[in-house]
């Protein structure tokens, strides 16, 4: 019971601190700061915060690194790290926190749909659980079209009495109205697709590298490299590096801390008690959480198709992880079968029919 309530716990701060997250990197975004020096300040922090993890917890447990591991932990940087997040900021600058944290929840559908011809994945076209797979994945595609390409009218819920001195006078409230609802939904839904690639090739890393925080530290030591070459690559001006004002250097350490360091090792425990279903199921708080903050905060208004477009791909998602929970469910089932079966087999005595034997020998 206590160790329940603890994962649930995690997993609702996770997704608030990353609610927080959204806000705070739109205002420092809408400030001025450049999106891949944003990206590349958050790696950073996280690998200062997450290299001692790995050196005081995995010191004397850590595998050996081999040249093949190496480069796979490359290739989780490059589309883990560095070109999800860009991807992601750049979108989340040119659209708002809640169509961002909407399409994100696109990714258990996208990685279905990647994971299939690698063999990772089966359709199960016959089966209760592959049909859920295969309809969720629909909804969530459609939802996510939806929602990019159809805005609607403006949905009245009324204004929000709250008001954040800081938002108002940098001008961030105006700003939710002048974004691109066209290129802002595509980056998402490129970075959800650059998040399933990082799921496939992070699954042979873990099988033959099991030393979560020591990978996850030599990956951000890599992005970091990665993502100040893109970001001096993108603007020269060494200016565009300032973290004035004050909300440039918050975000940049909240992000790199709360969203990189502390949710890791927070669903990290999380996946290790009850298994990755639990933690993707939390993933629509955020959408909620996102919503309300940006309502409240941001003055965001809300569209027809980014509510309808929103509820597709919840219901999308739920119904990926359903039909992939009943296949797990099936496997194990099957399993428990076979070894039962077995077992049966190895207890069942022989029975040698010793006349008969007898009898055999004697006519020969």
């Amino acid at each position: 019971m206590k160790g329940d309530l603890v994962a649930f716990v995690s997993m609702v701060v996770v997704q608030l601190g990353y609610g927080g997250m959204n806000i705070i990197s739109k205002l420092a975004m809408d400030s001025g700061m450049n999106p891949f020096v944003h990206v590349a300040y958050r790696q950073l922090f996280a690998t200062l915060v997450i290299s001692p993890l790995a050196y005081f917890f995995e010191r004397k447990t850590r595998p050996k690194m081999t040249l093949s591991i190496f480069f796979q932990i490359f290739l989780c940087s490059i589309f883990g790290v560095t070109l999800n997040q860009i991807t992601y900021f750049v979108g989340l600058k040119n659209s708002t926190p809640t169509i961002a944290c909407a399409l994100s929840n696109t990714l258990p559908a996208v990685t279905f749909i990647m994971a299939v011809p690698f063999g990772l994945e089966k359709v199960g076209w016959k089966s209760l659980g592959g049909q859920a797979k295969i309809w969720g994945t629909i909804l969530c595609v459609g939802g996510a079209l939806l929602l990019s390409f159809y805005h609607g009218h403006i949905v009245d819920i009324g204004d929000s009495r709250i008001h954040w001195k800081y938002a108002e006078k940098s001008g961030t409230k105006n700003s939710i109205g002048h974004v691109n609802l066209v290129l802002g939904p595509l980056l998402v839904i490129l970075s959800s697709v650059c998040w399933a690639i990082w799921f496939i090739i992070q699954a042979r890393v873990s099988e033959k590298y099991s030393a979560p925080y020591s990978s996850s530290a030599l990956m951000c030591v890599m992005s970091s490299f990665q993502c100040v070459m893109v970001g001096f690559a993108i603007d020269h001006d060494l200016s565009a590096w300032s973290l004035k004002p004050s909300i440039r250097l918050v975000s940049g350490v909240y992000s790199g801390i709360v969203c990189s360091a502390l949710a890791f090792c927070l669903m990290s425990y999380c996946i290790e008690k009850k298994g990755p279903l639990y933690v993707s199921v939390f993933s629509p708080l955020l959408l909620v959480i996102v919503a309300i903050l940006s309502w409240a905060l941001l003055a965001e208004k809300l569209y027809a198709g980014t509510v309808g477009g929103s509820v597709m791909i919840v219901l999308g998602l739920y119904g990926v992880l359903w039909g992939k929970k009943r296949e797990m469910s099936n496997t194990n089932g099957d399993h428990q079968q076979n070894d039962e079966e077995a077992n049966k087999i190895k207890a069942t005595p022989v029975v040698i029919d010793l006349e008969s034997l007898t009898s055999n020998s004697s006519d020969k």
